[in-house]
């Protein structure tokens, strides 16, 4: 318990100290057409976070499998991120980045894709040499869904909060105790940006995630579903169950590329027709709008952790998931009918789309 309160003071003592000193050098989010927030918000959410796990791990390098590899990965990216926060690096340099961050993770630590269970029902599929094709795919789409997916202030934390709290509660049942702690930890170092992001330390102290937070998060969850579900003999968390835990960021990325491709225009192209900006949309405010999103992804992740625990067939798990991204993606498809019966029905304004706050940018869409 002293350790998790002394994280936490690290964390909101390095948090504090970077959010001045990133108006100093310039290293704040503007608003624009695209970004509806007041005045210059420092973009030091994640550097605070990766700083403070730093720490951690450094004092603890047991605490996860090669943790030095990891806290290098974790290094390259926090910086990419950190340049594309100030720069604008381009989309292709990024994603030929974490690339090379997968290919090296799996050369020097073998941590990979070697099997996806038996997902389809006809046995368990082992992936080989094809492994590694799959493990940078999962790894970049990884990063990216959790970079996509910061809209609103809070929302980025807070689906990162759920996914930890479900993968620890999946190690914690497996017995993997020290494991289990490590995702502990990262909660409570992300506790001081989640509420310096949501203004309740006061809206002057407010701060964003930035990309360097983001990518960062996107490897960090990956890295622990990888360890975990790819252990020799039993894993410890199923490849299925990963999809669940990961659900709201994974669909909302897949069903707006999509969408995009039907459209005749680039998967990258930015748009705001996100799940938080349907909710929006709908009349809902931010606040609202988080905490809708948080409880349909503690649904998902609750449900990927009974499918685990009650041994539910990895194939009825999955063919579960794909019936629910097609019910996604067909509600994102007509979501301009569908807002419009639900306006009728409910008496909605729409008026919510008006009061998008914090960071609005598709780091991946921004080219």
């Amino acid at each position: 318990m002293f350790e998790l309160f002394s994280m936490f003071c690290i964390s909101f003592a390095v948090t504090y100290f970077l959010r001045m000193l990133a108006k100093r050098i310039g290293l704040v989010d503007r608003p624009n057409e695209r970004k509806m927030h007041s005045g210059a918000i420092p973009l030091v959410g994640g550097i605070s976070i990766y700083l403070s796990f730093s720490i951690f791990l450094l004092m603890n390098p047991q605490a996860i499998p090669y943790s030095d590899y990891f806290l290098i990965s974790l290094t390259i990216l926090m910086i990419v991120g950190a340049l594309d926060d100030k720069y604008d690096v381009s989309f292709k340099l990024r994603f030929a980045i974490q690339a090379l961050i997968s290919l090296a993770m799996m050369y020097f630590t073998n941590v990979k894709l070697h099997t996806l269970g038996d997902i389809v029902g006809l046995g368990v599929i082992h992936l080989d040499w094809f492994g590694y094709v799959v493990t940078v795919f999962a790894v970049v789409a990884a990063i990216n869904a959790f970079n996509m997916v910061d809209g609103i202030d809070g929302l980025l934390g807070g689906l990162s909060v759920v996914t930890f709290s479900a993968i620890g509660l999946l190690l914690l049942a497996d017995g993997q105790t020290t494991f289990s702690y490590t995702s502990l930890v990262i909660g409570v170092i992300m506790l001081p940006y989640i509420l310096m992001n949501l203004g309740l330390l006061g809206r002057q102290r407010k701060i964003f995630m930035g990309d360097a937070g983001s990518m960062m998060i996107g490897f960090m969850v990956v890295w622990f579903l990888l360890c975990s579900s790819q252990t020799k003999g039993q894993p410890l968390i199923r490849p299925v169950t990963a999809l669940w835990l990961i659900a709201i960021p994974l669909m909302d990325m897949a069903a707006i590329m999509i969408r995009r491709i039907r459209r005749g225009d680039s998967p990258f192209k930015p748009d705001r027709e996100h799940l938080h900006h349907i909710f929006q949309r709908l009349g809902f405010s931010s606040a609202q709008t988080l905490m809708i999103i948080c409880f349909l992804a503690t649904l998902f992740a609750g449900f990927g952790i009974l499918g685990e625990m009650a041994n539910v067939p990895e194939s009825v798990m999955f063919y579960i998931f794909l019936v629910t991204f097609c019910i996604y993606t067909a509600m994102l498809s007509n979501v301009w009918r569908i807002t419009k019966k639900l306006r009728q029905w409910y008496g909605l304004s729409g008026q919510g789309s008006q009061l998008v706050e914090g960071k609005k940018k598709d780091s991946i869409a921004r080219m």
